[in-house]
């Protein structure tokens, strides 16, 4: 039987005026990459929406390590969710493993699983064809992404952060802007 399911969770920091233990292949991680962004380069529809071409994603170690954590933990435990079966999330997942918010402007993550497929290729069409996968896909606030494979269980994980500017960063620590979370 082969599964999927996507999410995507946004947390965007304003600006308010006061006055890997388990490496994949390096061929793994290129073939991914190049399925993902040969997509990304030239858009797609996802379900009835267009989406423009995208920015590349690159490849990040921490998403890597939370996406194999949660494919071994699924495995393991014989379950498919995207919450873990002692109830993290996959913003604890992601964020446990050292992909975090903290000093940055913006911060966007997104998740896809699957069970059954035993290709890239094959799981990557599958993502493609359901819209909120292709969506997570496709989403420019994503600019990097990790994704494991363990068995037969597959997850990808997104990430997207935003730096402060030079500026903004002068302003913050001398009190004039103070960074709160919506």
């Amino acid at each position: 039987m082969k599964r999927s399911i996507a999410c995507v969770v946004f947390i965007v920091v304003s600006l308010f005026h006061l006055g890997t233990a388990y490496a994949q292949s390096t061929q793994f991680k290129n073939e991914f990459l190049a399925s993902i962004n040969a997509t990304r380069t030239k858009g797609c529809n996802c379900g009835d929406t267009y989406f423009p071409p995208a920015p590349p994603l690159t490849w990040n170690d921490k998403l890597f390590d939370a996406a194999m954590g949660h494919a071994k933990d699924m495995a393991k435990r014989n379950y498919f969710s995207h919450t873990s079966q002692d109830g993290r999330s996959m913003e604890d997942r992601i964020v446990f493993a050292g992909y975090t918010f903290k000093g940055f402007k913006s911060f966007a993550i997104g998740e896809n699983i699957a069970q059954g497929q035993q290709s890239i290729a094959e799981v990557m069409d599958g993502w493609l064809k359901s819209e909120g996968h292709c969506k997570n896909l496709m989403n420019r606030d994503f600019k990097e992404v990790g994704v494991a494979q363990y068995n037969d269980y597959w997850v990808q994980d997104f990430g997207g952060r935003t730096s402060f500017t030079a500026e903004q960063q002068r302003l913050i620590k001398s009190g004039k802007y103070k960074v709160i979370k919506d």
